[in-house]
């Protein structure tokens, strides 16, 4: 079996691609390298390229007509990124976007699991959790496009054209415990990356947001290690006709059904390492929420999965991929 993995040389994708490889799964990975890293394609099929050239789709799906399911992890991602871009991110994650669903229709590719995002609910004010069914409220450029693309997905699956599942991510944190991908981006944007990045540098930790309306006034994220992550793709791929066989277009969270506040996530990264982090109060960045975590029971019910690694693991193999990057993809990648 062969699966197409738009995005696949980045550090969810590469992730996606090792947790297929290692389950007798071949991932054909499709990266223009805007971010991803080509040392996370090394020994893989790879095909450099934007996911809105026809051309090329048309060659990869010639060279492997048993592609019988594409996983869409293009995009970019960064929150304050799209407040000061937006349209480029439009271009990015939907209007390309558009494109490689014309090209997977016409190439006869009916499966779609497409990387959604948590940022897009509007959480309970009471506890902060949120299931399939929970409002939407997009308070970011990111969010929005992934809001978009998601109602996009639904016409065009009611349509018949395609069968899609949306995987709505929480927050992804760790790396493949064989450290053979992670983090590629050496200025992080997310909370455990800053925290790594200062407790290396010994600078203080800066804590943007602490008046939002959580237990202890930080904002609150649902930390799930990449690594189950990808597992959870593997399921889908496995389960997908059982999955859409009543509904084409089904949304699923990723999440491990626990909170964490970002004061919290600090306390788990001291005990991890030993050492105290200095902390610096800042405002809330443009874009933020207060956030979210998953009530995860429909991830169970249909892909037979749970998340299986702990806040410490994800920080653990986090750090244990800072120190081998520089080995991975040079100092200066």
């Amino acid at each position: 079996m062969k699966v197409l993995i738009a995005g696949g040389a980045g550090f969810i994708g590469s992730t996606v691609a090792s947790a297929c490889a290692d389950s007798g799964i071949t991932p054909v990975i499709l990266d223009n390298l805007a971010t991803g890293r080509r040392e996370f394609t090394e020994g893989r099929i790879f095909y450099e390229g934007d996911i809105c050239d026809g051309a090329l789709l048309g060659r990869i799906f010639a060279e492997h007509p048993d592609i019988r399911t594409a996983i869409d992890c293009a995009a970019l991602i960064v929150v304050p990124d799209s407040v000061a871009n937006p349209l480029a991110y439009y271009r990015e994650n939907v209007s390309k976007g558009i494109q490689f669903l014309e090209h997977l229709v016409r190439s006869g590719c009916r499966n779609l699991l497409f990387s959604s995002s948590a940022s897009i609910y509007q959480a309970d004010p009471e506890d902060f959790s949120v299931d399939e069914d929970s409002p939407v409220e997009t308070l970011s450029p990111y969010a929005r496009t992934k809001a978009l693309f998601e109602t996009i997905l639904r016409d065009v699956a009611a349509s018949g054209a395609l069968e899609v599942v949306s995987l709505r991510y929480f927050n992804p944190i760790g790396a493949d415990p064989a450290l053979r991908s992670g983090l590629q981006i050496r200025t992080p944007t997310h909370a455990l990356g800053k925290m790594i990045d200062v407790h290396h540098a010994r600078e203080p930790f800066s804590l943007t947001g602490t008046d939002y309306p959580t237990r202890d006034g930080s904002g609150i994220r649902d930390y799930v290690h990449v690594w189950d992550l990808a597992t959870a793709h593997v399921r889908a791929i496995e389960r997908f006709e059982a999955i859409t066989r009543e509904e084409p277009y089904r949304v699923v969270n990723l999440g491990t059904g626990r909170g964490t506040t970002v004061r919290e996530l600090l306390a788990a990264f001291e005990s991890v390492t030993g050492v105290p982090l200095p902390v610096v109060e800042t405002v809330r960045r443009p874009g933020d929420s207060a956030g979210a975590y998953a009530r995860a029971d429909l991830a169970g019910e249909l892909l037979g999965w749970k998340a299986e690694y702990s806040l410490e693991d994800g920080i653990r193999d986090s750090l244990r991929w800072y120190a081998r990057r520089d080995e991975v993809i040079g100092a200066d990648g």
